[in-house]
């Protein structure tokens, strides 16, 4: 189940790419593993995969643990201060950071531990109370807050769209958050590298690729619907 519907995102990406004039390697698909054993994420790795998401800390250091090291694992989920510290030698990159002190705890474990971090700055595009993120208006000023921060990177910006039966419906989200990630290259801030864009997952990541996703999280798409522990 898993190789056939790898293979069918990757042609689905391949298209939205194409038909956005794209090339496929702008894009990287992230298997978003979450509540997953770790069998069914090693299937998904002999099929290629390298990048997998976590959103719960130590969910992430335990198969960062029993898997192989060439993984480059991405925390996508809210991440609290008081867990830091367990992941910042272990993640590739945290899409979630969406306020100062969450930026300063990471720049401060990252510097104990002699690691930067790369991160995004996660914007609540839709403005859904919900969901986790800075505002629009505010995404700027905290990209060049944290900026100054030592030990950490700001590689681009994240967003979560809201759930949707349509897609479509989701293209304006994505398209504003491009637009937010363009003004903010265009400041030329030091230690920003607007290279990133995660946004996209089972439902909408076409639409966000022919948007400009650089990053797109993929998960019910690969491993089927997820399963909670009661």
């Amino acid at each position: 189940m898993i190789r056939e519907n790898l293979k069918t995102v990757r042609e689905k990406i391949k298209d939205a790419c194409k038909e956005s004039g794209r090339k496929e390697d702008e894009v990287t698909l992230i298997a978003v593993s979450k509540t997953k054993p770790v069998p069914m994420l090693m299937e998904a790795y002999e099929c290629g995969c390298r990048d997998f998401g976590e959103n719960k800390v130590q969910e992430l250091v335990d198969k960062w643990e029993q898997m192989p090291k060439d993984i480059r694992w991405h925390m996508i989920g809210h991440l609290q201060r008081n867990k830091v510290k367990y992941i910042v030698d272990k993640v590739y990159m945290i899409h979630s950071v969406d306020s100062f002190r969450l930026a300063e705890e990471i720049s401060r474990e990252a510097g104990k531990k002699g690691v930067t971090v790369s991160i995004l700055i996660e914007v609540n595009v839709a403005g859904e109370e919900s969901k986790y993120g800075i505002s629009c208006e505010e995404a700027a000023g905290l990209v060049e807050e944290i900026a100054a921060l030592p030990n950490l990177v700001i590689k681009g910006l994240m967003t979560i769209a809201p759930y949707v039966e349509n897609a479509e419906e989701n293209r304006q989200y994505f398209e504003k958050l491009r637009q937010i990630y363009v003004d903010i290259n265009r400041k030329n801030i030091d230690n920003v590298y607007m290279a990133e864009l995660s946004m996209g997952m089972t439902g909408d990541y076409e639409a966000a690729v022919t948007e400009g996703a650089t990053y797109v999280r993929v998960g019910t798409g690969i491993f089927g619907e997820r399963f909670y522990a009661v």
